[in-house]
């Protein structure tokens, strides 16, 4: 069975996942708001992989967690 390299798009998708909770647990206003903007790109990436893999309930709640997540950089902005 041959791996696309679509298929690996879950694993830097998980580590940037686990790096922004890690961020947005920060007391520093700054690494909150880095924290969330890795979490709009771990939105996208998780976009990726789900759209090859026809896991539309999970692009489904990546766009609410993106949403959630704009929210999060700019009630940290101000």
């Amino acid at each position: 069975m041959e791996v696309q390299w679509l298929d690996l798009l879950q694993w830097p998708a998980m580590a940037v996942t686990l790096v922004a909770a890690w961020l947005v647990g920060s007391r520093t206003r700054r690494r909150r708001v880095v924290g969330f903007w890795c979490f709009v790109a771990s939105n996208l990436l998780w976009v990726g992989w789900g759209w090859h893999a026809h896991a539309w309930a999970l692009i489904a709640l990546q766009a609410g967690l993106f949403a959630l997540n704009l929210r999060g950089v700019s009630k940290n902005e101000e």
